[in-house]
């Protein structure tokens, strides 16, 4: 049969899920993209006319 935990062993447990939740938010926090070396700029953008069935040009 299994046994109760006590309150104080449960506290425990509780307050090590805590800290280990906290842990894991602020690494995760502090992992962010890594930096480029050399300075790579995308491409514009073309805009693109879109027609719906009725034949209506909209800008999108």
């Amino acid at each position: 049969m299994l046994e109760r935990t006590s309150t104080t062993e449960r506290f425990v447990r509780a307050a090590i899920a805590a800290v280990a939740a906290v842990a894991a938010l602020v690494l995760a926090a502090n992992a962010g993209p890594a930096k480029a070396t050399e300075d790579h700029r995308a491409d514009p953008v073309e805009q693109v006319e879109q027609v719906d069935q009725a034949g209506h040009a909209r800008r999108g």
